[in-house]
């Protein structure tokens, strides 16, 4: 996010509150601006948007010849609502900065699995016009690496290319901020101890003198870096980066790349006293082709559900619902309202709402790829599922939008789920991975797959390279507990497999020895028939009627070497269930974060569950289980 470029704020205004701000927009005249690559919304001008559209193109091609192997072009929409003035922005910014003393915001980024929205205030004065552009488009750019990047080299990189100065036939990258050298010179320095271990909520990233040292400092010591290692052709910017992605301590990483930080203090506190910054300059053209722009005046109901979605998807539910209402009572076929509603449901955990209105919004508009990824989500989540509109809404998601990488590794999921089309959905898989290689969670499904085909080695070798994409201890230590669980148990598989085979050899050595031994010929004993022992339950896939057991699960049992047995105690009546192999079964949490890998043979005793299970023949227990998702 971006913080006014004035750092020197003498006075305090007062905040607007939050149903006052709504209702302010709710008749505004706005305008959409459709470029090649980017959607902008404006309560301004036509004028305002064709500009913003035509800076976000621009910066877009410059970008794209800077880090020609970088994703410019995310496969979830990018949305730039650019706001006229302070008080249309306030009403849509984060709750977290709407209060006394808060960092007074120029721009905002918010990125999720399925949303790109960008947030500009028009009304800021700068050196640098566009700045905000650029630092938005920025974090765009760095995208997932922004989980784990340390906050100050995420925004020293966005201060860094927002004072990018393009021009018809260059473009100048890397000039210095005036407003945050002016402001270091008058301020003292944050120790670099404190400065790279500031995080999303550290005072320092919120409140307004401890942020603008935060976010100036942070350029100067992104700045210097970046000239040093582009001097001195040298990459220690990128090897500290590569050590945290590797989750290294932030200051640990410093002192083994930059040496002694004490060193590196003053060296940075000398460089922003320097009279003079050097910069770089790329010879390249960025022509826009702006007469291919689309324009449209935009009815308020249009341009409220986008404001309510964003409200929604940055956490302010409390202003979206009254916004959505207000949009279905003016415009009851709106789709993204619709899609909104679902999400709102959806994150309260209120499943089968959340399908209705996902299903609506399909209904309203079968070309909409989210409505269709969501439906069926949240339809295989919530257990009755039709199976025939899962999968079709699943393919068209995947038609309606072939970059958007969750709906291959949803499909995939579904496959498993039903435990069919497996080398299918291992490709949809890989194409997951391919789509967004640094999802971690799309390698750890693509293991679970390969062990739902019973190719064991092939998993835990997806899952060996899994472990580089990790975020956190708790990630990595996840792979390798699952990398040990599966090797266990394929030991345990290939030793049942061998007694098995040695128990098949000594029962016909026995039937060899009865007949070349004359004496024993007719004595009446027969060699007993040796066989592999029978599973307690049917093994294979049940395609028996699917149900779905709400209540508290007990007498979890295992036996090796992966049987899970255990009741789902319910009013009236226990359910009995099964899985001849727990790692086929998948494992969630409807409304909390477990703290590491679920263990289903000491996790699920006494805690609250929903189980999905199917019939089968044996009639000693009421069903396999498919999934368990657990509640508090």
């Amino acid at each position: 996010m971006a913080p006014p470029k004035s750092k020197r704020i003498v006075f305090l205004l007062l905040i607007v509150a939050a149903l006052s701000a709504l209702a302010h927009d709710t008749n505004q005249n706005w305008v959409e601006v459709r470029s090649p690559h980017f959607v902008v919304l404006t309560d301004s001008s036509e004028k305002q948007g064709r500009r913003i559209a035509d800076q976000f193109e621009r910066v877009r091609s410059v970008f794209h010849v800077l880090f020609p192997k970088a994703n410019v072009d995310p496969a979830s929409p990018i949305v730039v609502i650019a706001l006229k003035d302070k008080k249309g922005f306030q009403a849509l910014e984060p709750e977290a900065y709407l209060g006394k003393g808060r960092l007074d915001l120029a721009g905002f980024f918010l990125r999720t699995p399925d949303k790109n929205y960008i947030l500009l205030r028009l009304d800021v004065e700068g050196e640098h016009p566009f700045a905000t552009v650029y630092h938005e488009y920025t974090h765009l750019l760095i995208g997932k690496a922004g989980e784990w990047l340390p906050l100050w080299l995420n925004e020293g990189l966005a201060e860094f290319f927002q004072n990018t100065e393009i021009h018809d036939k260059n473009v100048q990258v890397g000039e210095p901020s005036t407003d945050d050298l002016l402001y270091l010179r008058q301020n003292r320095l944050l120790p670099l101890t404190t400065l790279l271990k500031v995080d999303v909520n550290s005072p320092y990233y919120h409140e307004e003198q401890k942020g603008s040292v935060f976010y100036a400092e942070s350029w100067a010591l992104t700045h210097y870096l970046e000239m040093t290692d582009r001097i001195q052709q040298t990459h220690k910017l990128s090897d500290y980066a590569q050590l945290v992605s590797q989750n290294h301590d932030s200051v640990a990483a410093a002192q083994q790349v930059f040496g002694d930080l004490t060193v590196l203090q003053k060296t940075l506190d000398a460089y922003v006293s320097r009279s003079s910054f050097k910069y770089f300059t790329l010879a390249t053209a960025t022509d826009v082709y702006d007469a291919a722009f689309k324009v449209r005046a935009l009815q308020p109901p249009e341009a409220n559900a986008v404001r309510a979605d964003l409200l929604a998807y940055d956490g302010r539910t409390k202003d979206a619902r009254p916004l959505l209402d207000a949009v279905l009572r003016d415009d009851p076929n709106n789709v993204l309202a619709h899609e909104t509603m679902g999400y709102l449901e959806f994150r309260a955990s209120n499943l089968e709402a959340a399908r209705k209105w996902y299903e609506q919004a399909v209904k309203l508009d079968s070309q909409s790829y989210l409505a269709h990824y969501y439906f069926a989500t949240i339809s295989m989540r919530a257990g009755d599922l039709n199976v025939a509109d899962v999968e079709a809404s699943l393919r068209a998601a995947i038609k309606l939008n072939p970059n958007f990488a969750p709906a291959y590794d949803q499909l995939a999921a579904f496959y498993g789920m039903q435990h069919k089309n497996l080398d299918e959905a291992h490709l949809l898989n890989l194409q997951a991975v391919q789509l967004d290689p640094s999802q971690f969670g799309f390698r750890m499904n693509t293991a679970s797959i390969l062990m739902e085909a019973d190719r064991y080695t092939d998993a835990i070798a997806v899952l060996q390279h899994a472990i580089p994409f990790a975020k956190t201890p708790e990630e990595a230590a996840l792979v390798q507990n699952r990398i040990d669980q599966v090797q266990q148990y394929q030991a345990m598989r290939e030793h049942a497999v061998q007694a098995n085979r040695q128990a098949d050899e000594g029962a016909q050595d026995e039937v060899v020895l009865k007949r070349v031994l004359p004496s024993e010929k007719n004595s009446g004993t027969e060699p007993a028939e040796v066989n592999p022992p029978t599973p307690k339950y049917p093994s294979g896939d049940s395609h028996g009627p699917r149900h779905v057991a709400n209540g508290v699960i007990r007498n979890v049992h295992c036996t090796a070497p992966a049987l899970l047995e255990l009741k789902v105690e319910l009013a009236g009546k226990d359910v009995s269930l099964y899985s001849n192999n727990y790692f086929k079964v998948a494992f969630t949490a409807a409304n909390y974060i477990p703290e590491g890998e679920i263990h289903p043979c000491s996790d699920l005793e006494g805690k609250k569950a929903r189980v999905r299970y199917s019939e089968i023949s044996n009639k000693s227990v009421d069903g396999q289980i498919l999934s368990i998702e657990l509640s508090k």
